[in-house]
């Protein structure tokens, strides 16, 4: 089994080990696939909201005069409030419930896009990007932190891999068609609203979520709430979520250490003792990799058209470019239940720099051009889904959603400032210009991790170091 191979990197509580062997031995369940299920259901929704600005675009422009600035301005919000929603769900979750706050993040989610939907004027519309975007960040960096905590060591992997599947994957691929069936469905220049009324449908999920995603056992126990975690234990068995009929049973028989940090001990902890190096490592990974996804996103169009192609043209080799990014998460998925995280994160970020140099100076026809930009989509999306697989390995379950939050911050904020001097770059050097400086980025981003520890095969419930376990912890 998994859980033979298991390995404990330090001390850990007996209860939260024993939440570690019945999550091995339950393995994956019905009950473990309808959450990933309704989890990426949400996600690939909020994928479809961060595409929505610039595909309405052209409509604003037009009804309220806006210029490309003003247009600009609105995913500046939406990525601002992203990394506010992160940081501040990362928090609340490790003191509320990873459930609770997935519950939260769609409502705000929904809210946001409404607001939208109703906008009178530009302002109104900023405000509601604003709103959007705190539930955007929050509801992925809990998502990833949920379902990292409902699975085993063996399954954790693609279960958070998975989420960039559905996400950065089939997500930005399908946004286009999405927005062209609403389009279709309600020709006008109204048809921008119905884009975003049908984006609030996700909110029935909230149904769904207070239905059948309960709290994960791994943050009952750190709360002590052993009762509850034996139940959500026994339903994972059983496959269902049912509470009819469940038989419980005791898979936690140790009294756990309650861990419920203050809110101050939450943000200080990743940033002190053996916590801090993971911290940088990851984080300095976690800017370069988002940063250079997004530059491609942002950029990508006007590099080709610089080299000749009409905007039509351009459009379509960006879509089969993205079908790179389709295959990169499918194969991080993949990956994460047999290969070492750093192996792949290595190897990833090397091939990366091989790719990116591949297209700034190699890429002179158009098939070379698609050959070389689909394979660095592919290692981009590779790397991106290893990092949220890899992020909420790095924390102990009393800090692990705001370690997990920070983390992910750091890559949204990458995403709001680098394609800003990637396009400075380009402007001045050109395409081989700015590949070289991605490809350095990449470079970069191989030599953070080495600093990071292993976490593949390890034990989520494990103290990390320690000079943690030694440090009294600091409760409410």
């Amino acid at each position: 089994m998994a859980g033979e191979n298991v390995q404990l990197s330090a001390p850990a509580s007996e209860a939260a080990v024993q939440v570690e062997t019945a999550l091995d031995k339950i393995g994956v369940t019905n009950a473990h696939k309808l959450i990933v299920l309704l989890v990426l259901f949400g996600v690939m929704f909020d994928v479809f909201e961060q595409n929505t600005v610039g595909l309405i675009a052209p409509f604003l422009r037009e009804q309220w005069h806006l210029s490309a600035a003003d247009i600009g301005f609105l995913n500046t919000m939406t990525f601002v409030a992203a990394a506010m929603g992160r940081l501040g769900s990362g928090v609340l979750a490790d003191r509320l419930g990873r459930r609770f706050m997935l519950n939260v993040n769609l409502l705000l989610f929904t809210v946001g896009a409404a607001i939208c939907a109703l906008a009178p004027g530009y302002t109104t519309m900023a405000i509601g990007r604003f709103v959007v975007g705190l539930g955007l960040g929050g509801e992925i960096v809990t998502a990833v932190t949920l379902l990292a905590e409902f699975c085993s060591a063996k399954f954790r992997g693609t279960a958070v891999g998975l989420i960039n599947v559905g996400g950065g994957g089939l997500g930005n691929m399908l946004a286009p068609a999405f927005a062209l069936l609403i389009f279709t469905l309600f020709p006008g220049g109204d048809g921008w609203r119905w884009l975003f009324g049908a984006l609030v449908l996700p909110a029935v999920l909230v149904v769904f979520y207070r239905r059948f995603v309960p709290e994960t056992p791994r943050f009952l126990v750190a709360r002590g709430r052993v009762a509850e975690a034996n139940r959500v234990l026994s339903q994972l068995a059983t496959g269902s979520f049912s509470t009819k009929n469940v038989r419980v049973t005791d898979h936690v028989t140790s009294q756990p250490v309650i861990e419920t940090p203050r809110l101050g001990a939450i943000v200080a902890d990743i940033f002190r003792d053996g916590l801090l190096r993971r911290t940088l490592a990851v984080g300095i990974a976690s800017w370069m990799t988002f940063g250079a996804q997004l530059t491609v996103l942002t950029l990508m169009p006007t590099i080709l058209v610089s080299q000749g192609h009409t905007i039509t043209r351009s459009f379509l080799y960006t879509i089969i470019l993205q079908s790179g990014s389709l295959f990169g998460a499918l194969t991080a998925s993949v990956l994460a239940a047999r290969v070492p995280r750093k192996i792949v994160l290595t190897t990833g970020a090397l091939c990366a720099v091989a790719a990116g140099l591949g297209f700034g100076f190699l890429a002179t026809t158009d098939a070379l051009i698609l050959a070389f930009g689909a394979a660095f989509q592919f290692f981009v999306l590779l790397l991106n889904t290893t990092i949220w697989i890899f992020a909420p390995e790095n924390y102990p379950t009393r800090v692990r959603g705001f370690g997990t939050a920070f983390i992910l911050a750091l890559g949204t904020m990458a995403g709001a400032w680098m394609p800003l001097l990637a396009g400075r770059v380009f402007d001045v050097a050109g395409v081989a210009g700015m590949f070289t400086m991605m490809a350095g980025m990449y470079a970069i981003f191989a030599i953070a991790v080495q600093f990071a520890p292993e976490t593949f095969g390890k034990s989520m419930e494990a103290v990390p170091d320690a000079e943690s376990a030694e440090r009294p912890l600091q409760t409410a």
